[in-house]
């Protein structure tokens, strides 16, 4: 028997029926209509009505209902569209997901123990450890700071929005570089929503400065991997894919550090 649909996404049905119609791509609906439909489905008043949409641009999936209207090659997100609106918008399919067959590089673990004892969660851990690793720089072959973490901040015609952390980056010729890094654990998928926003922020906030998004994910066994991605046309598409194993220095294999250079 299906399970009947809880509050947030009988709540979301409503919304996205109120105004879908066969054929159309994108459309949006402001906050009061959550309000609003929360109250003619009969339940108590939601606290948090930003919550709603949150929740599923970034941790659960559409009803079933919703699903069945998308084509084969699209997918429904919701995307931020000013203050107190949003957007459904059809976009291109990405998986985006480690793969099982790539080499996986091994690198001396440079994390502080005192931090790994005290990372307050998972996502907090990888940004550390991708941090004191200098993961970016190796992986990018650039020079990068980091400028902020759990960055919030506004873009115009979005709205509100987060990053995870943001780096500024130099390479040899001088020229500068702003990356946006998503940290994503366990079973959570990177975003197509949150580097649409990254790029979106970088564009406004630093224009003319080349955006180079990436994306990190905790593997098992110590293994971090890194994604470089970009926007192209209305897809999300991979640069580059890279794996790093940490290990402690002295279980470097020396053999396989001098196969690195071919």
């Amino acid at each position: 028997m299906a399970r009947r649909p809880n509050r947030y996404q009988s709540l979301i049905q409503k919304i996205f029926f109120d105004h879908y119609r066969a054929g159309v791509g994108e459309f949006e609906f402001v906050r009061e209509e959550l309000e609003d439909g929360a109250a003619a489905l009969g339940f108590a008043r939601v606290k948090n009505l930003g919550d709603v949409p949150y929740s599923f641009r970034y941790r659960n999936k559409f009803p079933q209902s919703i699903l069945d209207t998308e084509p084969s090659d699209r997918e429904w997100i919701i995307l931020g569209a000013g203050k107190g609106r949003y957007r459904f918008k059809l976009f291109k399919k990405a998986r985006i997901a480690p793969s099982e067959n790539l080499i996986v590089t091994d690198i001396p673990d440079a994390t502080p123990e005192l931090i790994r004892h005290y990372a307050l969660d998972d996502e907090q851990a990888l940004l550390a450890v991708v941090r004191y690793n200098r993961l970016v720089d190796t992986f990018l072959a650039l020079t990068t700071y980091s400028l902020q973490n759990h960055l919030r901040t506004t873009v115009q015609g979005i709205g509100q929005i987060e990053i995870d952390e943001l780096y500024m980056g130099l390479d040899k010729r001088g020229c500068h570089f702003a990356i946006p890094v998503q940290a994503k654990v366990g079973k959570d998928r990177i975003g197509v929503v949150q580097i649409v926003q990254d790029i979106g922020f970088v564009d406004q906030h630093y224009p003319g400065m080349r955006c180079r998004p990436v994306a990190a994910q905790f593997m098992q066994e110590r293994i971090v991997a890194l994604f470089e991605l970009t926007l192209q046309g209305d897809e999300i598409k991979v640069v580059e894919e890279r794996h790093y194993r940490l290990v402690p220095a002295d279980r470097l294999d020396p053999k396989a550090v001098r196969d690195y250079r071919d």
